[in-house]
């Protein structure tokens, strides 16, 4: 438990009245959720007199964002879960993650896809084209594809838990067989492998195992409960696309994937 008065507090003092008795009672929301469940230890966390935290607390417990417990001491109320509810509802996937992959899209010059699953296909959402030459790919936004051939599907993939890879690589392999015209897949032990490897590391590498001539970076997108709910992925022709610029690029990408996350509620102490 952390006692300390929090940083803020000199900033309250300075607010109009209301506004600082507003910024105090989101102070102790944050406090409570933080574990500091204590009126004491929350007026202190506060840096405020403990009947002042009392009031706050009361005022709190009566619309419902808190609880008290006796010989327990605070925990979050069900208004708190009402509003989580209505936040995640109100704040669509692409419109969060456009901003961040097109910041990508401009540093890499090269062409950015980001995608949900859907079963065991990823749905293409969004894909930026590459401002250098090269290959034009065949993605587009709405086409689906089998998920264990794509960067981006991959970065899903190797977040499930190990049990479901195979049924996964197995049923895309059935799809895959309706495509001739598709890249064979790999042997199962070498796509293991490399999902152990990629698990590892945070992030994945398609090398032409979607499409001849085109490889890509990829990482996963997390929401609030850890869950992998997207991917995005740079991707380009061989040309540009040597293992060495790929593992150079793979902190970008993986720094874009955790912002989306971040802003979907997502953090590093419940990553999957």
């Amino acid at each position: 438990m952390n006692d300390k008065p929090l940083d803020k507090g000199a900033a309250r003092t300075s607010s109009p009245k209301g506004t600082q008795t507003l910024l105090r009672g989101l102070d102790a929301l944050q406090c409570v959720a933080d574990g500091i469940t204590e009126a004491g230890a929350i007026a202190a966390a506060l840096g405020v007199p403990r009947s002042t935290a009392h009031r706050l607390l009361s005022g709190l417990v009566s619309a419902g964002y808190l609880h008290n417990i006796p010989y327990q001491g605070y925990t979050l109320g069900p208004e708190l879960i009402f509003l989580g509810a209505k936040a995640i509802e109100q704040r669509p996937l692409i419109s969060l993650a456009e901003p961040l992959l097109q910041d990508l899209a401009d540093q890499t010059r090269d062409t950015v896809h980001f995608g949900v699953p859907e079963g065991d296909e990823v749905f293409y959402l969004s894909k930026i084209n590459a401002t250098r030459g090269g290959l034009e790919m065949r993605s587009k936004v709405g086409q689906r594809m089998p998920m264990a051939f794509t960067g981006i599907g991959k970065a899903m993939l190797f977040a499930m838990p190990e049990n479901r890879w195979r049924s996964c690589f197995d049923r895309c392999c059935a799809m895959q067989a309706n495509h001739p015209e598709r890249i064979k897949p790999r042997p199962w032990p070498v796509v293991r492998d490399d999902l152990k490897r990629s698990l590892e590391r945070g992030y994945t590498f398609d090398m032409e195992e979607n499409e001849i001539g085109i490889r890509c970076v990829a990482a996963p997108v997390f929401d609030i409960a850890g869950t992998v709910v997207a991917a995005i992925s740079v991707a380009s022709a061989v040309s540009f696309m040597p293992e060495e610029r790929m593992e150079e690029l793979a902190p970008q990408v993986l720094k874009a994937s955790r912002a989306i996350s971040r802003a979907l509620g997502w953090r590093a102490d419940n990553e999957q």
